[in-house]
C-alpha cells in the first residue's frame, strides 16, 4: 500500500481493520483537537509498527489519535484476523507486539513528562538542538512537535534570535549557540 505525504492513514474513531508495518517513509501519529491543535504523539519509521493499532486490535475498539504520512510511505497491512492468529499462535510475534508496547509507552511516559515538568521554551531548545544545526521547519511544525499554538513558538523564536541562539529565514532556523540552546534545555 503506497500513502502520498500528508495522506492520512487512519482517523480518530475510524475502525481498525489490520495491522501495518511501515517498509519506506515517516508516519505521525498525533492527538488532533477540535480547535486544530495538535500534539505528536511518536512516529512510525521503517521496521517499526503502530502501538495506537495493536491497542485498537487487541481491544476491538475504534482509533484514538490520527496518523499523518510525513512523506510518501509504503506499508504492509496484515488484516485482522491474521493478526489474531499470529497473536494466538506465535510466542515470537506476540513478544514482538509486547515489545513494541513496552518501547512506545516508554516514549508516551517521556512526552507527559515533557509536557508537564518543562518549559515549553526548554523544550523547544532541547527540539533544536535534536534536528540541528539546520533545522527546515515552519514554526507552525516546530509548534504541533511541541504540542503548542504557533504565536507562542514564534515569540519564542523571535526572543531567541534576539539572545543570538538562532537565527531565524523562511522556513529555517539557524542554530547560532549551541552552548547556550542547551543550557537553556537544560534549565540553566
Amino acid at each position: 500500500m503506497e500513502v502520498p505525504a500528508g495522506g492520512r492513514l487512519f482517523d480518530e474513531r475510524s475502525p481498525c481493520g489490520a495491522f501495518p508495518f511501515v517498509i519506506r517513509g515517516r508516519v505521525k501519529v498525533a492527538k488532533l483537537a477540535p480547535s486544530g491543535r495538535e500534539i505528536v504523539l511518536y512516529r512510525v519509521e521503517p521496521g517499526q509498527s503502530c502501538l495506537i493499532t495493536s491497542s485498537c486490535l487487541l481491544a476491538r475498539r475504534d482509533y484514538s489519535a490520527t496518523g499523518i504520512a510525513e512523506t510518501d510511505v509504503a506499508l504492509v497491512a496484515m488484516p485482522r484476523d491474521l493478526f489474531d492468529a499470529l497473536m494466538a499462535g506465535s510466542p515470537a510475534f506476540r513478544d514482538y507486539v509486547h515489545s513494541l508496547f513496552a518501547d512506545r509507552i516508554g516514549e508516551l511516559m517521556a512526552l507527559v513528562e515533557e509536557v508537564a515538568f518543562r518549559r515549553l521554551d526548554q523544550r523547544l531548545a532541547a527540539l533544536l538542538l535534536a534536528r540541528g544545526p539546520v533545522v527546515a521547519a515552519r514554526h507552525q511544525d516546530l509548534a504541533e512537535e511541541l504540542g503548542s499554538v504557533r504565536e507562542i513558538v514564534s515569540r519564542l523564536l523571535g526572543d531567541f534570535e534576539d539572545r543570538g541562539l538562532v537565527s531565524l529565514g523562511r522556513g529555517r532556523v539557524d542554530l547560532k549557540d549551541r552552548a547556550g540552546l542547551e543550557a537553556l534545555a537544560a534549565g540553566r
